[in-house]
This record gives structure tokens, sequence and C-alpha cells, in this order.
């Protein structure tokens, strides 16, 4: 029994060393060809991503997360978006769950806004969502998501193996922000975006046909290729930037080729960042919270000029 226990003890040995001799081959083969390296993981990921498209398929019907059951529909003609999610939020939770139905005029269309969340602890790592500006103060606001089941947590490593489908959420503004500055104490920065009118329309078409494809064949997310930055991406046309997988760069990489105006990027982060300003006005019921978020944001373009 010895006997067998140590030649048992000195197999595990050599397979450490054999195990420690290939993963330090590894990594210097690595650093001396990142760029190669890179690929190779990419091609070894998409492999095993493939397998799971094989195996799975996305789906409708689960029991999903309250906040992503009901994902929005809409009707390019006018367009009519519902339901449109307007939740309100204190420190707790949902204190409230409406929805509604509004329609909008492509012509009517004035701004669009890039809304980034920082992910606390995490630098690269950041939710990015859109504001449309309409004329007469109104917002509507799209967030794609992870669409969790109601047991889950969101992890950016089962992300990258169809563990979640995707969901194009549409909301009101105040939902949007006092989710993240409110319920879940993230900071939030708000953006102007620095693109052509006919710009303007067609990402917003682009996001809204997106959107209809879904309600007819899912998809599933994925935090390489389909997460929240890289589909605003495809739907801008932008010609793709790491920043798209980490996410957390986003805005200063749009800073540094002009979609995000302003001088420094520093001071357009700083500019943008709306944290205070939403959760003073969470509770405040004396006027309408888009025209309230509009006038600061433009108070403060105003300001920097």
């Amino acid at each position: 029994m010895r006997e067998f226990i140590t030649k048992i003890m000195a197999g595990a040995r050599m397979f450490a060393s054999l195990a420690v001799f290939y993963l330090n081959s590894l990594w210097r083969w690595a650093r001396r060809m990142p760029v190669r390296a890179i690929a190779t993981l990419l091609a070894v990921l998409l492999v095993f991503q493939l397998g799971s498209c094989v195996t799975t398929a996305p789906r409708q019907d689960r029991n999903w997360y309250p906040y992503l059951s009901n994902t929005s529909r809409v009707d390019l003609g006018t367009f009519t978006v519902q339901p449109i999610s307007d939740w309100r939020y204190d420190a707790s939770g949902p204190i409230s769950r409406n929805y509604e139905q509004r329609s909008y005029d492509f012509a009517a269309l004035k701004n669009v806004w890039l809304l980034v969340e920082p992910q606390p602890g995490m630098s690269y790592a950041a939710h990015t969502l859109l504001l449309f500006e309409f004329e007469g103060d109104q917002i509507i606001g799209v967030t794609i998501e992870a669409r969790r089941e109601e047991d889950e947590d969101y992890s950016a490593f089962d992300g990258l193996w169809n563990r979640y489908e995707i969901a194009y959420l549409w909301a009101r503004a105040r939902d949007l922000l006092t989710r993240r500055a409110v319920m879940l104490g993230h900071e939030v920065f708000v953006y102007p975006l620095q693109i052509t009118d006919d710009n303007k329309r067609e990402l917003l078409t682009n996001i809204l046909a997106r959107t209809e494809a879904l309600e007819h064949q899912p998809r599933f997310y994925n935090t390489l290729y389909s997460n929240c930055t890289n589909e605003l991406a495809k739907a801008t046309r932008l010609r793709w930037h790491y920043s798209f997988i980490l996410t957390g760069y986003a805005d200063e990489h749009l800073s540094k080729i002009g979609i995000i105006p302003g001088g420094s990027f520093a001071e357009a982060h700083e500019r943008a960042d709306i944290t205070a300003f939403i959760r003073a006005h969470n509770t405040d019921e004396s006027g309408d919270f888009d025209a309230q978020l509009l006038a600061e944001l433009r108070r403060r373009e105003t300001a920097a000029r």
C-alpha cells in the first residue's frame, strides 16, 4: 500500500512539474507575441461558443427577473413603443412598477445622449445606454441587457457561454437614471453625442429595428460581441475598438474621436457626472423630470462654451 501511494505521489509531482513547465512556456510565448496570443484565445472561445450554439437555443419563455420580464415592442411607422418602463425607486428598491405606451415622430428627434454607469471597483467595465430627446422636452431611453432569469445574477464570464438572452428595454429617463443612481447607488454620467441629424435618425431607426427583430427571433447576449456597448456601436456603424469589450473606456474613446464634444475628456467626464442631481430630484414632484434633466444638461453645456 505504501509503495502504491508513493507511486501516486510521484506521478502527481511529475504532472504538476509538466503543467508548470507548459504554463510558463505559454506565458513567455504570450508576452513575446501578445496579438497572436489574444487571437488564439478568441479563436478558442469562438470554438466553445459555436459548440454552445449547437446545443442550446435562445428562448422567450423563461421565469424572467421582473425588470426584464416585459420586453419592448415597436411599430416603426409612427413610431410607437410599448411597454415603456416607468418604474420608480428609492434606496431599498422599486416603489412602483408602471408601464405605458407612447408614440413619437422621427422628425421631432433633437438630440442623443450617452448614459454611462461605471461598475464600482472595475475601471474597465461600465453599462452604456442611450437617451433620445424629442421636441417638447420628451426623452425615451434604451438599455440593452443580459436578460436574466429571476434566480440569476449577472456574470461577465457566464455571458460568454449563452447563459443569457439579450433584451432591448425602452424606458423613461427617470426609470433608467434613478434605478442606477438611487437604487443601486452607482455613479451615472450623461454625455451629449455630436453626430449629424441624419446619423441620429439612422441610429434610432437601427436600434428600433433590432428591438423589433427580437420579438420574432430571440438572440443570446455575449460579453465579447453582443454586450450593451458593442450592440450600440453596431447600430452606429462605428469602427471596432477594444472599448466595445472593455466598456469602461467607451466614453473616453468617443471623446477622442470627437463624438463626445468638449475640451479634454477629463473636463467632459466631470461635466457629465449627473449623479447628485438625479438623487436630489428623485423625490421632487414639482415639475417634469425630463424637462428638469434637460435644463440641467443644457446649462452645463452652455457653461462649458
